[in-house]
């Protein structure tokens, strides 16, 4: 398996001259398009998207005696933000952006191209863009300043590199003021914490900074996000409300920044879409403001279904790896204890030495690991901050020796410029020595995975472990997880479902939640009697947990069917001929009438149905139904309080062609099918 890009068109050789004209006739009319906006002030620029329905103006203003720059945005003719400036602020308390003047003509240019990700919500992914460079000197400072734009079907994006004076060699900045200034006070969800819960506000009711992404409703037809993108060595964004601007939300840095030579922003973008569908069928965006795969041969990454072994025993161990093995998860995972205790600096992460306050043992980890892999199953091993800051030179190559696959980083510290850049050292490490990496507690995801595609998942969210209400885990998919994969540590038999969701809202939370490693028992054990301690359940040889075997961790397209931020969702993903349908429900009993027109035509295909049911005799009262359907046909989703269902979509048999219908037959060609 390889990661690579291809430019699309003009680098397909079986193109034929006339379709090489074809396209170059195409660039240059939308070269054109986009320099018909640049007539009269040559301060005043505009960028369209491909598709026409998103643009970005970009102009120097002067106000009072500062020369800035400003942007706004539209969506389908209607105004985004406002006229926003872009700032920055010294160490020294100088402001770099308020005393600007051009350097020539802008470049504009258009970009077009494909290119596979190894794992991904999509088997392709298309990159395709207008963009703007202005060239700029800022009187004050003396440093040149240059601001790059572009502009998706799915949003805009910007950035700006920074080079000091030539009698300096670094810079050093205290603050970033990005602006994204709105027009009205819309309803934003918004949380103050990376694992935090999202509140339902106005923008005037923000206070103090709020993480990203920020997803916002303007119209019933106009949702947006702010994110960012592109960040590895760079302080992270959050967001906070600007004072004595109406509406105008700014950056705000996580600490200062320091750069020798020229100092490059990550990308601020702005998703807009006309539903929240939209900014979650378009969160590659983030991904394609990443830098490409850095990594030659990508053939030992490999996503897949995790199982944390919570004894810490070589039974527990064992018996983790024969569930896995019959149930199709790829993986075992040994939390925090292995080593010791976790919080204390002096635990050795280069023994297997166990913590007694979780695990009497005994554990024998090398017997484990090779009792694993000689039935195909990965080794995941866990490492808090503590250790990993004193013995990451060490560990890497020690655990790629012992035969480990993977490493979860805990508790790391994030933020800061310094931790940014630690951190993403710190993954390019892993791939040196062939690990994959998860990253625990309070990372979020900024594209990284393009680049460094080990870097399989991360937490950030407010998971299971944190029993988020149903409502919450709806909002999760339209805010924190536009910005990537979300390690939701999915619970399946422990009391929390029953008390919070159903077990069919779990089933249905494995299809909408997308994690290239995805866990799916965080406190169960495969033991039986099931040893003591906290959290900790028996997985039951249910029926459904077939499904649970069937489903993959990453996908060929993903399609949002119907959702509202908060209210319910239903997503379908495919992986190869097989479709996956998740359906997930806040706490309003409702039913939902789910097409399946993303389905072949010609083909007729297996549905499998598992669905709440209180009258089956099952501890965890699933259904489980079969259901023969074509493109033409819908099911009547009936979803309980909090509830949900998940459906397995399978090509059963290849149709006939259908007898048309006569031109007087009042015959419908949709069923429906109720469960």
């Amino acid at each position: 398996m390889r990661c690579f890009e291809h430019t699309h068109p003009a680098a397909v050789l079986r193109h034929t001259l006339g379709r090489l004209i074809q396209v170059e006739t195409l660039r240059l009319l939308a070269v054109v398009a986009i320099c018909a906006h640049f007539a009269g002030d040559s301060h005043a620029h505009s960028l369209r998207s491909p598709d026409g329905r998103v643009e970005l103006d970009v102009s120097l203003v002067d106000r009072n005696t500062d020369s800035l720059l400003e942007y706004s945005v539209t969506f389908n003719g209607h105004q985004v933000l406002d006229e926003s400036t872009i700032r920055f602020i010294t160490a020294e308390g100088s402001t770099i952006g308020e005393s600007l003047l051009t350097q020539g003509d802008p470049p504009l240019s258009s970009h077009d191209s494909t290119w596979q990700p190894v794992y991904g919500e999509q088997n392709t992914i298309r990159d395709h863009y207008n963009q703007l460079t202005l060239n700029c000197v800022d009187e004050s400072s003396d440093c040149e300043i240059q601001f790059e734009f572009r502009c998706y079907d799915a949003g805009i994006s910007f950035r700006a590199t920074i080079t000091p004076p030539e009698d300096s060699e670094s810079i050093h900045i205290a603050s970033e003021r990005s602006e994204f200034r709105f027009t009205k006070d819309h309803a934003v969800w918004c949380t103050q914490r990376p694992q935090g819960s999202f509140e339902a506000k106005k923008l005037s009711e923000i206070s103090g900074t709020v993480e990203r992404p920020l997803t916002m409703k303007l119209s019933d037809d106009i949702y947006a996000a702010i994110l960012e993108a592109g960040l590895v060595d760079y302080a992270a964004m959050k967001l906070r409300r600007q004072e004595g601007r109406d509406n105008c939300l700014v950056t705000s840095l996580l600490s200062d920044v320091k750069a020798k030579g020229e100092l490059r922003t990550p990308w601020r973008v702005v998703m807009v879409g006309a539903s929240p569908g939209d900014l979650l069928e378009n969160n590659e965006l983030v991904m394609n403001l990443s830098e490409p795969c850095a990594i030659a041969d990508t053939s030992w990454i490999k996503p897949g279904k995790v199982l944390r072994e919570i004894t810490l025993t070589t039974r527990g161990a064992k018996a983790s790896v024969d569930f896995a093995a019959k149930h199709n998860f790829q993986y075992v995972e040994f939390d925090a204890g292995w080593y010791g205790n976790e919080n204390h600096n002096a635990s050795d992460a280069t023994t297997v030495t166990l913590d007694p306050k979780r695990s009497a043992g005994p554990l024998d980890l090398p017997h484990v690991i090779e009792y694993a892999d000689e039935r195909g199953i990965g080794i995941i091993v866990y490492v808090n901050r503590r250790a990993l800051e004193k013995q990451l030179d060490e560990i890497l190559p020690l655990y790629e020796k012992w035969g480990i696959k993977g490493v979860k980083y805990g508790f790391v510290n994030t933020g800061s410029q310094e931790w940014m850049s630690w951190l993403h050292n710190a993954v390019r490490k892993a791939a040196d020595h062939h690990l994959m990496i998860d990253v625990h507690d309070e990372y979020r995801p900024v594209g990284y995975s393009r680049t460094y595609p080990n870097l399989m998942t991360q937490e950030g969210v407010r998971g299971d472990e944190a029993a988020p209400s149903s409502e919450q885990a709806i909002v999760t998919l339209f805010t924190r997880n536009l910005a990537g994969a979300a390690d939701h540590t999915i619970c399946y038999f422990d009391p929390r479902v029953t008390e919070k969701w159903t077990h069919g809202h779990q089933l249905a939370k494995a299809v909408c939640t997308y994690s290239p490693w995805q866990f799916m028992f965080w406190y169960d054990t495969p033991l039986s009697p099931k040893p003591p301690g906290r959290h900790r359940t028996s997985i039951i040889a249910t029926p459904e947990l077939e499904f649970f075997a069937k489903v993959p961790t990453v996908w060929d397209e993903t399609r949002v069917i119907k959702a509202e931020i908060g209210e319910f969702v239903v997503i379908a993903r495919r992986s190869g001929q097989d479709w996956f349908v998740g359906s997930m429900n806040n706490g309003t009993k409702r039913e939902i009438d789910v097409l399946f027109n993303f389905l072949e035509e010609g083909l007729q295909y297996r549905a499998r149905v598992y669905r709440d049911d209180p009258s089956v005799d099952t501890p965890t009262k699933i259904r489980i139904e079969d259901h023969l359907v074509e493109a033409d046909e819908s099911l009547d989703v009936r979803l309980k309080s909090h509830g949900g269902q998940a459906v397995w979509l399978t090509p059963s048999s290849r149709l006939a062609k259908a007898v048309q219908p006569q031109p007087d037959s009042q015959s419908s060609s949709t069923s429906k099918l109720q469960n």
